[in-house]
C-alpha cells in the first residue's frame, strides 16, 4: 500500500521513524517501567490467543511480546524500515507474525470489518495532528475491532512537554514562547525548520479529555493507566534496579497507574476501552 504523504507534517513524522528504528526499539530498555506497565496491561486484559492489529507498531517491541504469549498479531505502520526491522527480530527469536503492512492507521481498508479481537494504537494517535484524522483513525479501529474487542490506546499527555523542557532545557520557554503557548492551547507541536529534532511533530491531551474522546468513539471505558506510574520523568534509579527491588516497583507503579491524581504527571497515558 502506498503511504500518503500529504503533508509536510507527515513527511517529517515518517522520516524521523524511518531515520530512528534503532534508537526507538532502545527507547523502551531506558524506560523500562513503561514497557512493564505496558506489558502488564496487555497481560491482564487481552484473552489468550487474541487476534491482535498493532496499529502504528514501529519496531515491534510490543508486536513480538504478544506474538510471543502466543497471540495472533498483523503489524501495520507507515515505516517500512521499521517493520523489516521487526521481521528481523521476530525471525532471530522464532517468533511468527501474522503479517506486516506498510500505511496508515487512518485507512485500515485491507482488513474486513471485525476481523481483530484487539487493536493496538501505541503511537499514531498523537502523531495525528488534525482532529477529523484522529475520528478516522479511531473509526477504523472500531471497525476491525469484533464487539466487545479491546482498544490499547496511548496518549501523550499535555503538559509532560513543557516539563521536559523545564528539565533538559528550561531556555526553551523564552526562545520559543509561542510553541509553549501553542502546546497549552492545543496540544500541538512541530519541529518544522529544526535541525537534528529530538522527536517529531506531536499532538498531546489533558487526562480529563481522554474518556469522552473514546467514548465519543464508540468505546466503553475499561480503564486509564499512567504508563509511568509514579516515577514519570524521575525513573532512572528505578531502571536500574533488578531482582526484588524492580519487581516491587513495578508493582507499586501499576497500583497506582489508574489513580487520576497522578495522570496529570504522566508522560503517556494508556487508554484501554472495549467496541460496544
Amino acid at each position: 500500500m502506498v503511504v500518503k504523504r500529504d503533508s509536510c507534517s507527515t513527511g517529517r513524522i515518517l522520516s524521523f521513524y524511518e531515520s530512528n528504528v534503532e534508537m526507538e526499539w532502545t527507547r523502551l530498555d531506558r524506560h523500562r517501567t513503561e514497557l512493564a506497565l505496558t506489558a502488564r496491561a496487555l497481560e491482564e486484559f487481552l484473552p489468550l490467543s487474541s487476534a491482535v492489529l498493532d496499529c502504528g507498531s514501529g519496531p515491534g517491541r510490543y508486536s513480538l511480546l504478544l506474538a510471543s504469549l502466543g497471540h495472533r498479531v498483523t503489524l501495520l505502520d507507515i515505516s517500512e524500515e521499521s517493520l523489516g526491522f521487526a521481521m528481523a527480530k521476530a525471525e532471530k527469536e522464532g517468533v511468527r507474525f501474522e503479517g506486516c503492512v506498510c500505511g496508515s492507521a487512518t485507512d485500515l481498508s485491507m482488513f474486513e470489518d471485525a476481523s481483530f479481537d484487539g487493536v493496538l494504537l501505541m503511537g499514531p494517535l498523537y502523531h495525528l495532528l488534525d482532529a477529523q484524522d484522529r475520528a478516522a483513525c479511531l473509526g477504523e479501529a472500531r471497525r476491525v475491532l469484533r464487539s466487545g474487542g479491546l482498544i490499547f490506546a496511548t496518549f501523550l499527555v499535555r503538559y509532560s512537554a513543557l516539563r521536559d523542557v523545564a528539565k533538559y532545557d528550561p531556555e526553551w520557554l523564552v526562545d520559543y514562547p509561542d510553541d509553549a503557548k501553542r502546546i497549552l492551547e492545543d496540544g500541538i507541536y512541530t519541529f518544522e525548520g529544526r535541525d537534528n529534532p529530538p522527536f517529531t511533530d506531536f499532538w498531546s491531551i489533558r487526562p480529563g479529555e481522554v474518556a469522552p474522546m473514546m467514548q465519543k468513539a464508540g468505546f466503553e471505558t475499561v480503564t486509564l493507566l499512567a504508563q509511568e506510574g509514579l516515577v514519570s520523568m524521575i525513573e532512572e534509579k528505578v531502571n536500574l534496579l533488578e531482582g526484588e527491588a524492580w519487581k516491587a516497583w513495578v508493582d507499586l507503579n501499576y497500583r497506582c497507574a489508574s489513580d487520576p491524581s497522578i495522570h496529570g504527571t504522566a508522560e503517556h497515558l494508556l487508554y484501554i476501552g472495549r467496541c460496544v
